[in-house]
């Protein structure tokens, strides 16, 4: 079942220089992890139940990076919250969606996450969250 947008993910040149704008926004900034495996620091707010993430690249061969040298700094994807990330996955997969992701992997927060790919889902890259809560 779909729960929520989890997160927006928000790639950034510069995740010091973005957190002043999002805190003058009124946000507070809840925590600051690297995730060495995705190759990205991230910075997460919260606004209600949906977090907002903002993304900087650790490297210049990351997904962040190049995401930023294509596009420019701007909204990345769109995470939904999920009860059983294996089952959607599967369920996508017979319904000819494109996977990106077959099987989970962690992300920030200790989070199970697989992304989906923007050519099955009209553009938006789509990723799948489901957390221990």
């Amino acid at each position: 079942m779909i729960k929520k947008v989890d997160h927006i993910g928000i790639a950034v040149k510069n995740l010091e220089e973005a957190i002043k704008i999002w805190e003058n926004l009124g946000l507070k900034v809840e925590e600051i992890e690297e995730v060495p495996d995705q190759k990205v620091r991230t910075a997460i707010f919260h606004a209600g139940e949906t977090r907002i993430e903002l993304l900087e690249a650790t490297s210049e061969d990351s997904p962040i990076a190049k995401f930023i040298e294509k596009r420019g700094e701007g909204i990345h994807h769109i995470a939904l919250g999920v009860d059983n990330i294996e089952e959607h996955l599967e369920k996508l997969k017979e319904k000819g969606f494109r996977l990106i992701d077959e099987k989970p992997r962690i992300g920030a927060g200790g989070a199970k996450i697989a992304f989906v790919h923007p050519k099955s889902v009209g553009g938006v890259l789509l990723e799948l969250c489901e957390r221990e809560e």
